[in-house]
């Protein structure tokens, strides 16, 4: 295996070969260790994988409060970024001419949702625990948000769906109430594209990240993990 540190954020792929590309995207605390385990670890079952930075010119990120920071930030430029991290992994030697997905944690797998239902060129997606609306959950602001930064929440977008969709959350997930989870796949199953919703008994916010002991369900992880693989090895090809 190959990694680098490169302009858009963290690169790891295979030592040889041209392989399918993923964009990775962080969550709410940016590009970690964590996050560049799961890179590298999706790059040993065969993919080029560019974790996105997307804080990588704002200086130095101090978050106070999660749930204010994102709603101060822009899903039209974030959903940009993703379509930077296609266009770079599709010339990068290692994916050249390979289809491209993308994925995220949380706040990354409300962006990676997002993508899926704009012009960005990813071939399929997988939201993990994304937040879904505007109207109750951690994007929820009494004054409401700025349609600039916000200008429609990701239960809507779905009417757009665009590529094969895997989508992940947990049946305890505090940021997610699980009436945005079954509007999700009702909305879904309306699609002409493959899209499916795996609920995790058990299992809260953040159950991939292992490091967050108190978060992470192990079992979760690795069934998720695995279809995740499955899927992507599908819609991408290997």
């Amino acid at each position: 295996m190959e990694t680098a540190e490169v302009e858009l954020g963290y690169l790891a792929h295979p030592s040889d070969g041209v392989h399918p590309g993923v964009v990775m995207i962080h969550d709410v605390w940016g590009v970690s260790d964590h996050t560049r385990d799961l890179a590298r670890r999706l790059a040993d079952a065969g993919f080029s994988v560019l974790a996105l930075d997307l804080y990588r010119q704002m200086g130095e990120v101090s978050i106070e409060n999660p749930g204010s920071w994102m709603r101060s930030l822009s899903d039209p430029e974030m959903i940009d970024d993703v379509r930077s991290g296609v266009s770079f992994l599709s010339g990068h030697s290692a994916s050249k001419g390979r289809p491209v997905g993308v994925t995220g944690f949380c706040m990354g797998g409300t962006v990676a949702l997002l993508a899926a239902c704009a012009d960005t060129g990813v071939a399929a997606s997988v939201p993990y625990y994304g937040l879904l609306s505007h109207e109750h959950g951690i994007l929820h602001a009494e004054e409401g948000l700025d349609p600039a930064l916000k200008p429609r929440q990701p239960l809507d977008a779905v009417a757009d769906l665009r590529c094969p969709t895997l989508c992940f959350y947990g049946d305890q997930d505090e940021f997610v109430p699980l009436s945005d989870i079954e509007s999700l796949r009702e909305r879904l199953a309306g699609q002409d594209v493959p899209a499916e919703v795996v609920v995790y008994p058990g299992a809260g916010h953040a159950f991939m990240n292992q490091p967050r002991v108190e978060a992470y369900r192990p079992e979760a992880a690795r069934d998720a993990w695995g279809r995740m693989t499955a899927f992507l090895q599908e819609h991408l090809g290997r």
